[in-house]
């Protein structure tokens, strides 16, 4: 018997039905003798359309009282949940974040979990019960309802297994599992039956969707295993692991410690619409690169690849940076209008970039990595305009146009079409 937190996102909840079917995957778990807790997404779409009534109702409105608001979609759908697993036979009962009580901080609409008390929800899955709790949201210092931001509720999810000492999370979505880049690119990626937390993070970092980076970072800090499955797999079909023998379907993130051969690549990860921004001949004092840096923040512009190259007589120097297509015209007024703050001969940028990256914990061990990812990129004639490591990973930033190209040639170049990948 297992403890097993379960977490099943909006498309997975987006009908009645679609909550049937969800709800046939608890049901076998609990057939099987599980002892099992359900973490909830509000109905696909369901969020956005509370949020567009917050902003019709005012646009300079209270954030606690958007908190409130916006936290109804989960309550609908925990509602739901616990009322078609009572009508298949299981003792189910909703929990709204502020009943188990899930504790935050006050930064309504972006707070973080600050404890959970797992005394209700231990006690209840020790007597057969599976409590429905609502993702993404808790109980602020003040007694106020918050929600949790982007990711919210995977975040929900695996701090509540964290606290109920939970054996695995469960996490439900539409895709079946972590692959070693997007099927939709490369038709040979193959499924993964185990990533280390370390690669999920990088790959959900640089691109990869399937995973929510918060919830990934809160997983390795508190050592939960998560399992990627997907919702719409047949809940009474036999159990087949991704080798094909019976086992659980989907990808286990867990410990390192828990793979026990290593690949040196493990994916290949794609972000588009990435802008180049350089700054030239920078006053090389120190302090420039806060000055820079700090303007950007000040605008709240994400900067991603960083890249410095100091002249030969050590009194200037160039710094170029990446920031997404969406901030670049932002990005460059705030640096334009810091003139009188930062010293630089020539601003120049462009936006059409791509960021493909290679990651897997084998790289640590194995020299050459990224010179033999450089030479894949240029036997495909696609040149590179920046780069980025780190122990795990090695990232370029290449033209869009090339982008799915260099994909491709990258996961065939380290074998990763195979099915023993």
């Amino acid at each position: 018997m297992a403890r097993i937190v379960v977490k099943f996102g909006g498309t997975s909840v987006a009908t009645v039905e679609r909550i049937r079917q969800a709800a046939r995957h608890v049901k076998r778990e609990v057939d099987a003798g599980h002892e099992v807790a359900v973490v909830v997404s509000a109905m696909s779409g369901k969020t956005n359309e509370l949020v567009g009534w917050v902003n019709e109702a005012s646009p300079l409105h209270d954030a606690r009282e958007y908190d409130a608001v916006v936290a109804s979609g989960e309550q609908v759908t925990a509602g739901l949940m616990a009322i078609v697993l009572s009508e298949m036979g299981i003792q189910s009962r909703s929990f709204a974040g502020w009943q188990v009580p899930i504790r935050t901080d006050d930064a309504h609409g972006a707070a973080r979990i600050v404890e959970i008390d797992p005394t209700e929800l231990d006690k209840r899955m020790k007597d057969g019960w599976v409590p429905v709790i609502t993702g993404f949201q808790g109980i602020s210092p003040h007694g106020r309802v918050t929600t949790l931001g982007r990711g919210g509720s995977d975040t929900s999810a695996v701090a509540v297994a964290a606290a109920v000492g939970a054996d695995r999370c469960d996490i439900y979505t539409d895709v079946d599992g972590v692959y070693t880049t997007d099927p939709r690119i490369v038709p040979k990626a193959q499924r993964l039956t185990k990533i280390s937390f370390e690669e999920m993070l990088e790959m959900a970092s640089l691109g990869a969707k399937v995973l929510m980076i918060r919830s990934v970072e809160m997983a390795m800090a508190h050592k939960v295993r998560l399992l990627v499955r997907s919702t719409f797999d047949d809940p009474d079909a036999p159990q087949i692991g991704p080798d094909g023998l019976p086992g659980v379907p989907g990808t286990l993130v867990c410990d390192e410690d828990e793979i026990m051969e290593k690949q040196i690549v493990s994916g290949v990860t794609l972000a588009k619409a990435e802008a180049k921004i350089t700054l030239r001949d920078v006053k090389d004092n120190p302090g420039v690169a806060a000055g820079v840096f700090g303007t950007l923040a000040d605008q709240g512009i994400v900067v991603d690849m960083i890249v410095q190259n100091i002249a030969d007589d050590g009194a200037t120097t160039d710094i170029t940076f990446t920031v997404p297509d969406s901030e670049y015209d932002k990005a460059i007024k705030a640096l334009q209008n810091a003139g009188d703050k930062i010293e630089y001969g020539r601003l120049s940028g462009s936006k059409g970039g791509a960021k493909v990256s290679v990651v897997g914990v084998g790289m640590r061990s194995h020299a050459g990595v990224a010179s033999s990812m450089f030479k894949a990129l240029a036997d495909k004639g696609i040149n590179i305009q920046l780069i980025t490591t780190s122990e795990i990973k090695t990232s370029v930033l290449i033209d869009e146009q090339y982008a799915e190209l260099a994909v491709r040639a990258l996961h065939t170049y380290y074998g990763l079409d195979k099915k023993d990948a």
